[in-house]
C-alpha cells in the first residue's frame, strides 16, 4: 500500500505543475468581425439547416459568444437563430423575414467548428441547440 501511495505522489505534483499550462489552452474570446470566425459561423448556419427536417431555412439573429482555442482553428460559438419564410435552399436567406405566430421559432445553439481556412475546410465538432 505504502508503494502505491509513493507512485501517486510525483503524478498529484506532475498534475499540479501542469494544470496552469493545460488551463492555459482553452478558449479566448475573439471579436465577432475576424474574417475566419465569419466563415465558421456561416459554416454552422448552413451545417444546422441541412440538419433540420423543418423545410423552412433559419437566420442569424445574434452571437452571443465568439472564442478561439488558443493555439488552434477551433472556433466556438454561441448563436440565437430565426426560422425565416424562406425555404433552406433559397438565395439570400439572410434576408428573409422571419416567420410571426404559430410558425414563429427561435433557437439558441453552441457550436465548435474546426477549420483549416487555407483549404476551405471546415468540420463540425459539436453542436448543441435549444
Amino acid at each position: 500500500m505504502l508503494d502505491t501511495m509513493l507512485l501517486q505522489v510525483p503524478l498529484l505534483l506532475g498534475l499540479i505543475v501542469l494544470g496552469p499550462h493545460v488551463n492555459s489552452w482553452g478558449f479566448v474570446d475573439i471579436s465577432k468581425s475576424t474574417d475566419f470566425f465569419r466563415m465558421c459561423v456561416e459554416f454552422a448556419k448552413f451545417q444546422f439547416n441541412q440538419a433540420q427536417p423543418d423545410e423552412y431555412a433559419y437566420k442569424l439573429l445574434w452571437v452571443r459568444r465568439s472564442q478561439r482555442k488558443q493555439y488552434s482553428w477551433i472556433y466556438l460559438m454561441e448563436l440565437e437563430m430565426g426560422r425565416t419564410v424562406c425555404k433552406k435552399h433559397d438565395e439570400d436567406i439572410d434576408n428573409c423575414p422571419l416567420q410571426e405566430g404559430p410558425g414563429e421559432k427561435q433557437v439558441d445553439c453552441t457550436f465548435v467548428v474546426d477549420t483549416r481556412p487555407w483549404f476551405s475546410q471546415f468540420t463540425l465538432l459539436n453542436s448543441t441547440c435549444v
